[in-house]
């Protein structure tokens, strides 16, 4: 039987490796970018397998896509994919979960670094000729040593953090409502409660999915309970802060600053207020950005495909609890 593989996202998804991949097990590979839900429908109404970018996978697009058993998502965030709609209809997510985390925990630490030393704003000072006012202006400033970071999520990202972190002698506090205690003191990081690690952190770094339930789990009632020299970190979603909230936390003193990988819109609208505070900075969603972070990219989603169409479940394994309804559809699996 010929597979249809069709590639929603846009012309940066193209690689040539993937067309060796599919034309080695005989399938059709389509490339075709579609941003609207009815793009998606009518470029992949008989395709067996997609593989998406930031392209909306609702429960409208997939229930409409009656042959899909596979969404292989470009990357580690699958917020654009109704998951428990795919799971509901018995189509596999597979997603990279494990690319990219050295480089994104390297940007997490110099955002870190950059807000702690105010190391963007002195540059600024330098170059525009005010090297003694920029002396001055180091003061108030912490020694990093014996200070607290909280992190908020502690997946695989946050874990490699925490060992860089802890490096500087920084303290590691944790929040996520799905790791054991056990897990966490593995990483001689301490498991507190949402409000604790707002109460006690210098840096409050972000690290989860962004789902339904905690869009915008950042407001100002959040920003309000962390201390007033306290930095706000985001190398995860921008969706999970209410911006509004985050530029008022910090224009009124709220919180010190803030290092932004992500934003809610990307790229920022010119008038975004965030884009007008010094203390804030703000990095174009790159965290993830190295040769081989891009390698490894390129090369994974495409693998996904051929393994599910060739009989075994994927290594990226978003909605394992499927696998009853997808074998009940396309049949036993090899392992």
């Amino acid at each position: 039987m010929a597979f249809k593989v069709v590639r929603t996202s846009p012309p940066l998804g193209d690689v040539p490796y993937w067309d060796e991949l599919m034309a080695k097990i005989g399938a059709e590979f389509i490339k075709v970018h579609c941003p609207t839900e009815d793009q998606i429908i009518a470029a992949a109404k008989d395709a067996d397998v997609v593989i998406s970018l930031f392209e909306p996978f609702t429960k409208k697009v997939i229930n409409n896509l009656p042959k899909l058993r596979l969404i292989s998502q470009i990357g580690i965030g699958y917020d654009f994919i109704d998951v428990d709609a795919a799971t509901e209809v018995g189509v596999i997510v597979a997603n990279t979960p494990d690319y990219c985390l050295e480089e994104v925990s390297d940007h997490t630490m110099a955002l870190l670094l950059a807000c702690a030393r105010k190391i963007t704003r002195l540059d600024k000072m330098v170059k525009q000729g005010n090297w003694y006012e920029g002396r001055i202006f180091t003061t108030p400033q912490f020694k990093l040593r014996g200070q607290t970071l909280g992190l908020v999520g502690f997946g695989r990202i946050a874990r490699t953090v925490v060992r860089k972190a802890q490096g500087f002698g920084l303290r590691v506090i944790v929040y996520d409502p799905y790791v054991s205690e056990a897990s966490a003191q593995g990483h001689y990081v301490e498991l507190v409660d949402l409000d604790t690690l707002l109460l006690e952190s210098d840096y409050v770094s972000v690290h989860a999915l962004l789902t339904k339930e905690n869009r915008h789990m950042f407001t100002l009632e959040q920003f309000k309970k962390m201390k007033p020299t306290a930095f706000f970190i985001n190398t995860a979603r921008g969706g999970l802060v209410d911006e509004q909230a985050l530029y008022t936390a910090i224009s009124e003193g709220y919180i010190a600053g803030a290092g932004l990988d992500v934003l809610e819109t990307e790229p920022p609208a010119p008038d975004n207020p965030l884009l007008k505070l010094d203390s804030v900075i703000i990095t174009a969603h790159t965290a993830q950005a190295s040769d081989t972070a891009m390698a490894e990219l390129m090369r994974r989603p495409g693998e996904e495909v051929v393994r599910v169409l060739e009989g075994q479940w994927p290594r990226g394994f978003v909605n394992p609890q499927v696998k009853g309804k997808y074998v009940q559809r396309f049949g036993p699996m090899k392992g």
